[in-house]
């Protein structure tokens, strides 16, 4: 089944959980990198979270793009968005 057939309610979820799994990935790997609590490489743990948080900002924007939405789920979709956007800048820009 495609994700373009899938509900808002659905995608939103989704998204939902595809960013929260990024930002804490990519808080683990921040927190590792600074107070050094395992020697291993943070290289793929950062591109998994940054991979995540993609994920669940382009289901967001599919939710928006969709034609016929209820209000409730245009602005969850854009606080998710918003959210995801601001989140995935920060952990762009603390590597």
């Amino acid at each position: 089944m495609k994700w373009t057939n899938q509900s808002e309610e659905v995608l939103l979820q989704r998204s939902f959980l595809f960013g929260i799994t990024g930002i804490i990935l990519g808080t683990l790997s921040i927190l590792n990198t600074n107070i050094i609590h395992y020697q291993a490489p943070m290289g793929p743990l950062n591109g998994v979270s940054l991979l995540l948080q993609f994920v669940g900002l382009s289901l967001a924007v599919l939710v928006l793009r969709k034609r016929k939405i209820s209000k409730e789920h245009k602005e969850k979709a854009q606080k998710m968005i918003l959210v995801l956007g601001v989140a995935l800048l920060f952990f762009v820009l603390s590597i």
